[in-house]
């Protein structure tokens, strides 16, 4: 098997700043030499894969082979199978390849661990609400070790369409064999996607899905390495999304691909959020834009011009690749023996500043954060902006999957006056002498005897976010007369930490829900994810998922919409969460129409149909509402909505859905 080359941490950052050798804990003990790149061939799964569920109570339909599942301390049997007491159990008795991982994000991080520690090939975790510093400390003991590949969390998961075996939580009857290879940040986009393939004739090899979360497992490049070697795919497809650099260097990969390949696979992408505010967290964990990150404007013609073949829908995929395929030497029938079947063997960046309103829920105000500063002993002096002020942010580097420094001479961190420094998470002191110190004072242009002052700085913002679980913690600070002092600030926490695990309550005090949009608060306490969008928006948006619910106030933009919310049930759309979110939507006098955009996964369509009807009729609605239903039992359901006597239009096309809900909301028929 080809031995696949590491992911570099690209071109524009510094060198990862690696802590003694001493402070990380290492699992491998089996081989001197660890890279994590050396697990990518764990991604091959198939009819071969023997899976070990952490947590299981799925069925065995579909052909997976599940050898047993693990509960803590007991041993036993469940659905004819094995129960085993610990992971370590379950690998010496039942040797498995895989992993499932189905316990909530607060327990998630200790799963893995215990999976990492057992060196099982391959884990995947499908919790959301994962504490990111969890994952941090996680990815930290990743890159001691060459054994396990992580793939999530907060996903669902990786699906062999060709050998029936699927470790997560796929809508099935969306899947079908056949030759093309997704990778995905987001669940609801990718079954999107899934169904356009299987629509079009073609089906799936191998989907992979990165998650939705700031660290991922196994990122787009991983996927696309194992497309590029993968016999039983002949097209690739890839769904982004807004937050981080993933795509970027996916097109990075793209160029070079289609350059050093004389036949290559036709690739085609789509990157959700196009239209998303500046700044806002968009559902997932991780859809936000931090500094130093680009736009999806940026993503989208990278990849463009990397030789992708773009799209605005995923109902677009199937038909575009079809096309793509009929123009280049298809492999099929040749012969080959595909990896799933087999038996196993042995441009410029758009910058966030410090003045901009984000809307995640634990950015504290800036008082707030200069009282933090004050308490670890840092000089504060508020004051307005000045020329020679320097800028420091304390953040996640996404590639890297650690922590980074970013110093910069600019509030706005454009890429020609700032140094991006990932270090490691197992990092405990910096001092003047420290690489990191001496980097970021070079940049500011700080003179040797700053860099103490420098060094204490910095040391005071990790502690903070190690100890308070920041994700992002920004200073603007000026050094006159050997004094650095702070004169602003603005700190983001992780609200994992404190949704799921309970932690950093006395940080989530500091939220004050009376100076934020009440629709948006009152959404949050239904679990619903809802944008107030700016302008003249005067279609209301329900959508179940993060990044379709992005993709679909897009697309709505594209045919000459206007959107006046952002709405995302959270994967589920019940009777109540659409209650729910008709309520807040109708608040909302800009709203003249309402479109509702759901895929029917696990939840079947005409289920989701019922619930639509009784909540239009239990609010007595009147505002005209396009349902368009796709997925399990897509048909049923849309009958239901055309057959219920309501101003309910139900379609099946995203194009007609997209046009009757504009024309309604123009005051058309």
């Amino acid at each position: 098997m080809t031995r696949l080359s590491s992911l570099t941490a690209g071109a524009r950052r510094a060198p990862l700043l690696r802590a003694s050798v001493k402070q990380i804990k290492h699992f491998s003990s089996s081989s001197r030499y660890c890279d994590y790149a050396d697990t990518l061939p764990n991604l091959k799964i198939g009819a071969h894969t023997r899976v070990l569920f952490q947590g299981f109570t799925e069925s065995l339909a579909w052909g997976t082979k599940i050898v047993g599942g693990v509960k803590p301390g007991v041993e036993g049997e469940h659905l004819r199978l094995p129960v085993f007491p610990s992971v370590k159990a379950a690998q010496d008795r039942a040797k498995p390849d895989a992993s499932a991982i189905y316990v909530p994000g607060n327990q998630t991080a200790k799963a893995i661990e215990e999976a990492i520690e057992a060196e099982i090939p391959l884990v995947v975790a499908v919790a959301e609400h994962v504490p990111l510093h969890d994952i941090l400390r996680l990815h930290s003991i990743l890159k001691t070790q060459s054994k396990t590949r992580l793939v999530g969390a907060n996903c669902p998961g990786i699906i062999s369409a060709i050998g029936k075996c699927r470790i997560g939580f796929q809508p099935l009857p969306c899947f079908a064999p056949g030759n093309i290879g997704i990778v995905a940040k987001s669940g609801t986009l990718s079954y999107e996607t899934v169904a356009s393939t299987t629509r079009a004739g073609l089906g799936q090899s191998l989907c992979i899905s990165m998650g939705g979360d700031l660290l991922a497992g196994t990122n787009f490049v991983d996927a696309l390495k194992i497309f590029e070697e993968d016999p039983d795919t002949e097209g690739i497809m890839l769904v982004g999304e807004i937050g981080g650099t993933a795509e970027m260097d996916a097109a990075e990969w793209i160029t070079d691909y289609y350059r050093r390949t004389a036949n290559p696979k036709p690739i085609m992408a789509l990157v959700g959020g196009r239209q998303a505010p500046p700044g806002r967290i968009m559902g997932h964990a991780g859809a936000w834009t931090a500094p130093g990150d680009p736009g999806p404007e940026e993503k989208y013609k990278a990849l463009e011009r990397a030789g992708a073949v773009m799209v605005n829908h995923p109902e677009k995929f199937g038909e575009g690749m079809k096309t793509l395929l009929s123009g280049r030497s298809s492999s099929l029938g040749s012969g080959k023996r595909g990896l799933h079947t087999m038996r196993r063997a042995t441009p410029q960046s758009r910058r966030v500043s410090l003045q901009k309103t984000q809307a995640r829920t634990l950015y504290i105000k800036q008082f707030q954060a200069l009282d933090i500063l004050k308490e670890n002993v840092i000089f504060v002096n508020e004051g307005a902006q000045s020329a020679s002020d320097l800028f420091l942010s304390l953040t996640i580097d996404r590639t890297a999957l650690s922590p980074t420094l970013i110093a910069s001479s600019s509030a706005g961190f454009e890429l020609s006056s700032s140094v991006r420094i990932p270090f490691a998470y197992t990092t405990e002191q910096f001092s003047a002498q420290n690489p990191l110190i001496e980097a970021a004072a070079g940049r500011l242009q700080l003179p040797a005897s700053a860099q103490e002052k420098l060094a204490e700085l910095v040391q005071a913002l990790w502690q903070i976010f190690k100890e308070k679980e920041a994700f992002v913690l920004e200073v603007r600070a000026n050094y006159a007369s050997e004094t650095l002092e702070v004169r602003g600030a603005r700190f983001g926490f992780d609200d994992a930490a404190f949704r799921s695990s309970g932690r950093q309550e006395d940080v989530h005090k500091l939220r004050n829900v009376a100076e934020e949009v009440p629709e948006e608060v009152e959404a949050e306490k239904g679990g619903i994810v809802y944008v107030k969008l700016e302008g003249e928006g005067s279609i209301g948006t329900l959508v179940n998922g993060a990044g379709l619910a992005m993709n679909t106030v897009d697309a709505l933009s594209i045919h000459g919409g206007h959107c006046a919310n952002f709405l995302d049930t959270g994967g589920k759309a019940t009777s109540e969460t659409v209650k729910s979110s008709f309520r807040i939507i109708t608040s909302d006098s800009r709203v003249k129409a309402i479109f509702v955009n759901i895929f029917g996964g696990l939840t079947r369509c005409d289920m989701i149909a019922e619930g639509i009807i009784m909540a239009f009729r239990d609010l007595n609605m009147s505002v005209p509402v396009v349902v368009r239903l796709r997925g399990t039992n897509e048909e049923s359901g849309q009958k239901m909505i055309s057959e219920s006597g309501l101003p309910l239009h139900a379609f099946d096309s995203f194009e007609d859905a997209a046009k009757k809900v504009i024309s309604l909301a123009q005051g058309g028929q």
